[in-house]
């Protein structure tokens, strides 16, 4: 498809008629269309669309009104209502080697209080035929009135809406893309509606439909009763399967959301100290045994210390004790001695001769005077003759005193430093009121993250359940398709197409999963060259794989791990979006035009150089660019002036509040071609 021409007349804030030409050139497939914020770029996307897919158009501006709400705001409000508005759309098709002009004409206007709509397509209408239906609104003048009426379904066979997508997008809101889920389901209809998919699945079931068609009995017509039934009960069944997928997804969603507000409630109360809170009670408690230990400990100490264990002070008094003990006690048995002596020495005397007895009476005396001289002390603190054995038995007191307060000293400081640590974590406790509300609130999401989570387990089992009966209510009724084309073929030619109708549908199962397997190792080669082609880190992604099932699109880094979209920027998440729309479009043969609206938002300088020079001349045989001053300055218009065929600029008369066409550009006005 090429877009050859648009013309909108009092359509939004286009006043007047206003024309552009969309025709591409050779080697130049770019239209440059420039408009500042407000002045109409994305109502000239919207028109395109309108113009072809009427109510189920995608416009931006229409969110959730009605439709002929829309098409009322939607006329220039300096117009007059009863002339209403239109927008006319050429463009061209090559069908079977032939091309097809086409030119849809959509209009509407007011009168009294409807609002009136009307649609024209002409087919390959001539110029001087165009003028002449133009001119006197000639019916018979290429006017395809059956194609008119049944356009709706005329134009999912030459651009279906699930691929227009793909083709108009506006650029700030393509980053949605690189959402898992998003992606996939794009790539899902991408693959089935533009690459071929889904016409293959549509020849099974005309197949199958082929099958069923033939003249019924009345017990045919029984049994496809029953058919229709079941048909009936299963199409509830799908009905209610999507349903429960989507609520399953929902939930899934919301889980993941009450999953993330309990993290940043737990991080919250973690960082408020709130796991010191909550073992505050223990912490006390803990603090209160050992308090209470370390008062045994001290009472113990105490008493040990009201016995002996003081004399520890005096410990060189109680030597000197100990040894004038020693010296009184050695006193006390020199003076018993002597008197003892003194009659020994009496005795002995009256035995020796007398010729012996000076001498033996002399060295008596010096005996007993060496003795005596023992009785006499310094010091006589007349001390209990059994002072010493006293003292004996208070070392040994002393001595296990000592190793028993040692011990309790031991204790006392080891039960210390624990109380001081019990101390510095309850110091450490914040208040109640300060985490009274961190707690309250972490409280009540573990409970909703426990419903949502009991909710999803009660979706997936209700998704298992539907999804038994869907295949139990699959085959009773492919039973029941059996046993009725069992009955119904009964001749030759019957049987032959049957049976043939059926070996094309196997034929054609195997054939789709093929060409869809051939097409998914195809894109993702595409997406992934789009990607490095656009990226500036080179060595961010080295891989990228889609799933054949569900249609995932996964990245892969230089180590061969997964790389979460979260992971890349704003800009990046946008170039993978638009390497996907590229690589779309490139294993599709790049027959589609591609209309950008503001293509360079949230880019830098260098992604933006690289997609000028590398996306936009080649993504497409033709590509309208919608583009403030900003996007594509004076600098990229450089860049990109080879490959542009037309530039126009939106220009807003900001008294009027209404847009004219004016050819040219920013820095080349009043230039109609570039080159």
């Amino acid at each position: 498809m090429l877009l050859r021409k648009i013309t909108l007349e009092e359509f939004g804030a286009y006043r007047g008629k206003q024309s552009l030409d969309l025709t591409p050139k050779k080697n130049k497939p770019i239209i440059l269309i420039g408009g500042l914020n407000g002045c109409g770029k994305t109502t000239l996307l919207d028109a395109i669309q309108l113009a072809l897919y009427g109510n189920r158009a995608r416009c931006s501006g229409r969110g959730a009104k009605a439709y002929e709400t829309y098409l009322r705001e939607s006329i220039n409000r300096k117009a007059d209502p009863q002339r209403g508005s239109a927008i006319t759309l050429e463009f061209t098709i090559l069908t079977d080697g032939q091309e097809h002009y086409y030119r849809v004409v959509r209009s509407w206007h007011i009168s009294g209080k409807t609002l009136k709509e009307f649609l024209n397509v002409y087919v390959d209408e001539t110029y001087g035929e165009r003028a002449k239906s133009q001119r006197t609104g000639d019916p018979d003048c290429k006017f395809n009135r059956l194609l008119s009426e049944g356009w709706a379904d005329h134009v999912e066979s030459l651009l279906p809406l699930e691929i227009a997508s793909l083709a108009f997008f506006d650029g700030e809101k393509i980053e949605s893309l690189a959402d898992p889920e998003r992606a996939a389901s794009v790539i899902e209809s991408a693959v089935h509606s533009l690459l071929g998919v889904s016409t293959v699945h549509q020849l099974r079931n005309d197949l199958l439909a082929l099958q069923r068609r033939q003249k019924l009995s009345d017990e045919e017509q029984h049994l496809l009763d029953k058919i229709r039934a079941q048909e009936a009960e299963r199409d509830a069944v799908l009905s209610e399967y999507e349903v429960a997928h989507q609520e399953l997804g929902q939930w899934r969603t919301e889980l993941g959301k009450a999953q993330r507000t309990l993290d940043s409630l737990e991080a919250a109360f973690e960082k408020e100290g709130g796991h010191l809170f909550t073992r505050r009670v223990e912490l006390e408690n803990d603090k209160k045994q050992i308090v209470a230990r370390l008062a045994e400990v001290r009472a113990e100490l105490t008493q040990m210390a009201s016995g002996p264990l003081p004399l520890l002070l005096v410990t060189p008094l109680l030597d000197n004790l100990r040894e004038q003990a020693a010296i009184e006690q050695e006193a006390r048995q020199s003076a018993q001695v002597l008197q003892v002596l003194e009659q020994r020495d009496q005795w002995l005397l009256d035995l020796v001769p007398d010729t012996v007895r000076a001498d033996v009476l002399k060295q008596l005396e010096t005996d007993r005077a060496q003795r005596s001289e023992k009785t006499d002390l310094a010091v006589d603190l007349r001390l209990p003759h059994d002072a010493l054995a006293q003292l004996t038995v208070l070392d040994e007191l002393l001595e296990r005193d000592t190793a028993r307060s040692a011990q309790l000293l031991t204790s006392a400081a080891e039960l210390t430093e624990q109380l001081d640590q019990l101390d510095r974590q309850l110091a450490g406790v914040p208040a109640h009121d300060k985490v009274e509300a961190l707690q309250r609130s972490r409280d009540e999401q573990i409970v909703e993250v426990a419903r949502v989570q009991a909710a999803l387990d009660r979706a997936v089992a209700r998704l298992e359940e539907l999804k038994r009966r869907r295949e139990y209510v699959t085959t009773l009724l492919e039973r029941a398709h059996n046993e009725f084309v069992r009955t119904k073929v009964k001749a030759e030619e019957v049987e032959r197409i049957i049976t043939y109708s059926e070996k094309a549908r196997k034929t054609l199962e195997r054939f789709a999963l093929a060409l869809l397997q051939r097409h998914i190792g195809k894109l993702e080669t595409a997406v992934l060259k789009s990607f490095q082609e656009l990226m500036r880190k080179q060595g961010l992604v080295h891989g990228l794989r889609i799933d054949t099932d569900k249609f995932t699109l996964t990245l892969v880094d230089g180590d061969g791990e997964r790389i979460d979209p979260s992971r890349l920027s704003a800009g990046e998440r946008q170039l993978l979006a638009v390497s996907l729309l590229w690589g779309l479009m490139r294993v599709a043969g790049n027959r589609l035009p591609s209309v950008i609206d503001t293509p360079l938002g949230r880019l830098d300088s260098r992604h933006r150089e690289h997609l000028v020079d590398r996306y936009f001349p080649n993504v497409s045989n033709q590509v309208l660019l919608l583009s403030t001053d900003e996007e594509i300055d004076e600098y990229l218009l450089g860049r990109l002036k080879k490959s542009v065929a037309h530039t126009y600029t939106l220009v807003h008369d900001d008294t009027e509040f209404t847009t004219s066409v004016v050819e040219g550009y920013w820095w080349n006005a009043g230039v109609q071609h570039v080159g």
